[in-house]
């Protein structure tokens, strides 16, 4: 899936503030203190993450600002679909595991999406933080960014969300199924 990256028009990006806005104010308790006048002036005067939450939003992630860093001064925006977006499962870890598989190759890998549409692969805990604002892949599962030594030697990780319980799981990197995809990230 190669993402368009020309700029959205003015009707899209209209269109998709509505839809966070309308999202931002249904979950308040996942920004506490966050004021969503403050979030929209980022992100009107960012047309590159306006774009990749537009297809973050078109590929099922349902995206949500989770927090602020106060040392950058950034909003934090997570995928907060209730289960893996559906616009990205069945793909295997990255193009190394997509290129090591000799029959059955998934259309693409999660690392490279994720790169094509200009968003971030989240991070264990980051995935552990988002879990903290509700109960997310109870029936799914999602890849999350695997530490270089697993991945050298072939594995790659993800996580659920089970028996409410977060587990970290491993598999090997060219594996992929029809429940697991993976979550992302961005900062503004």
């Amino acid at each position: 899936m190669k993402s368009n990256k020309k700029k959205l028009s003015s009707e899209e990006s209209k269109a998709l503030l509505a839809i966070l806005k309308t999202r931002f104010e249904k979950n308040k308790a996942r920004h506490k203190g966050i004021e969503w006048v403050n979030v929209q002036l980022k992100l009107e005067a960012n047309a590159e993450k306006l774009r990749a939450l537009y297809e973050m939003e078109n590929t099922g992630g349902e995206p949500d600002v989770v927090g602020y860093d106060k040392k950058t001064g950034e909003y934090l925006i997570y995928d907060c679909s209730p289960e893996s977006p559906k616009g990205r499962r069945s793909i295997c870890y990255d193009h190394e595991a997509l290129e090591a598989r000799k029959e059955h190759k998934p259309e693409n890998s999660a690392i490279e999406m994720a790169a094509d549409m200009g968003i971030d692969i989240l991070t264990e805990e980051q995935y552990r933080n988002l879990q903290q604002l509700g109960s997310f892949d109870t029936k799914t599962s999602s890849w999350v960014k695997t530490p270089p030594d697993i991945r050298k030697l072939g594995g790659a990780v993800f996580c659920d969300r089970r028996y409410n319980t977060v587990f970290l799981y491993h598999n090997g990197a060219e594996s992929y199924y029809a429940a697991r995809g993976f979550r992302g990230s961005i900062r503004i």
